[in-house]
C-alpha cells in the first residue's frame, strides 16, 4: 500500500521539531526508512535513540544493516555514516520500551514526557546538535498497567513538539497489521503527519518514489525529453534483480512514445522478470495498445480503477 500523500513527507527532509506517524504493513520499507532515519541523524550530529518492541533491542542493528542496497535507488545514500561505529560510541542507542516506558513499573504519560525531555536536555549537554527518536508502539496493545493512556501520552507529545522549540525529532511507528483501522485513525490525530520513504527522484516535473510490495516504483507527473534521462537511470538501477518488477503509472499525466518504450522495456531483455504495469490510466492504456506494447512478452497491465 502506497503511503505517498499530501501529508507524507520524505524521511530525508525531517526537521527538528517533526512529530510524525509511520503506518506500515511491509518489513522492508519499514527499514528503509529507519535506516535512512539513523544515517541521516548520524550526519547531522544528532543523538539516535531507538525504542524498540517488535525488533529485539540486541538485533536492532543488525535490522538496520540488514537494508536492502537495491532499494536506495541510482544515487543513494552515502553509506559512509556507520552505524555500527554510532553505536560504539554512543550516538545511537537503542533501548526496549519495557525499560523505558514502564521503570516505575506502569506506563505513565506524564513520566514518559519528562523522561524524553531530560534525554533531550542531557544530548544537548553532550554537545549533539539534536535528538532523533524512534519508537516501535506495538508495546501499547500488551495491555501492560497504564498503556491504555497511550493515546493521550502521543497527544502530550505532539503538543510539547508544536508548542516548544524542542531540539528533537520523533518517529513512531505503528503497524497496521497490530493495529485497527480506528487505532491508526486516532494516532493520526495526535502527529503532525506520516512520514515515508525518500524519493529517488523528483523535480518538480516528474516523482519517482521507491514502492516494496510488489517491489518497484511509483511514476507521478510528466515523462518527456527533459524528464526520460531521469526516468531511464532510476530504471536502470531497479531492473536489475529477477522478480516481478511493478511500475506503478497511477500519477502519470503524459508520456510521450519514447517513455512508453521506456517503462514496458523496464523488465527486459533477458533479464528473467516480469513486468506489472500497475493503475495505468485509460488514455495511456489505449497509446501502449495503439503502439503495440500492450502485448509485449512479460508484461501485465492493471487499469487504473475509476
Amino acid at each position: 500500500m502506497s503511503i505517498v500523500g499530501t501529508r507524507a513527507k520524505p524521511v530525508g527532509t525531517m526537521r527538528l521539531g517533526d512529530h510524525l506517524a509511520l503506518l506500515f504493513d511491509n518489513d522492508e520499507e519499514r527499514r528503509s526508512i529507519m535506516a535512512a532515519y539513523a544515517r541521516d541523524g548520524v550526519r547531522a550530529g544528532h543523538k539516535i535513540i531507538y525504542i524498540s518492541d517488535g525488533v529485539p533491542a540486541p538485533d536492532v542493528l543488525g535490522w538496520l544493516l540488514s537494508e536492502r542496497a537495491d532499494v536506495t535507488g541510482p544515487a543513494p545514500r552515502d553509506r559512509a555514516a556507520d552505524l555500527a561505529a554510532a553505536m560504539e560510541a554512543g550516538h545511537l542507542v537503542v533501548r526496549t520500551a519495557e525499560e523505558t516506558f514502564l521503570a516505575s513499573g506502569r506506563f505513565d504519560p506524564a513520566e514518559s514526557i519528562e523522561l524524553i525531555a531530560t534525554e533531550v536536555d542531557l544530548a544537548y549537554v553532550q554537545g549533539y546538535a539534536g535528538v532523533r527518536i524512534a519508537g516501535e508502539a506495538r508495546f501499547s496493545l500488551r495491555r501492560w498497567p497504564g498503556t491504555e493512556q497511550f493515546g493521550e501520552f502521543e497527544q502530550m507529545l505532539d503538543d510539547a513538539f508544536m508548542t516548544s522549540d524542542v531540539k528533537a525529532m520523533a518517529v513512531c511507528q505503528f503497524d497496521r497489521r497490530w493495529f485497527d483501522d480506528a487505532r491508526l485513525a486516532a494516532v493520526e490525530t495526535r502527529h503532525m503527519g506520516r512520514v515515508r520513504v525518500d524519493d529517488y527522484h523528483d523535480d518538480g516535473s516528474l516523482r519517482i518514489t521507491p514502492i516494496f510490495s510488489p517491489p518497484g516504483a511509483e511514476l507521478a507527473g510528466v515523462i518527456d525529453g527533459s524528464t526520460r534521462p531521469a526516468a531511464e537511470a532510476v530504471l536502470a538501477s531497479i531492473t536489475t534483480r529477477t522478480g516481478l518488477l511493478c511500475l506503478d503509472l497511477g500519477g502519470v499525466t503524459a508520456c510521450d512514445t519514447d517513455g512508453l518504450r521506456l517503462l514496458t522495456g523496464a523488465g527486459r531483455p533477458g533479464r528473467g522478470r516480469g513486468l506489472l504495469l500497475r493503475g495505468v490510466p485509460p488514455a495511456l492504456r489505449d497509446r501502449l495498445r495503439d503502439e503495440g506494447l500492450a502485448d509485449a512478452p512479460g508484461i501485465s497491465i492493471e487499469p487504473r480503477s475509476r
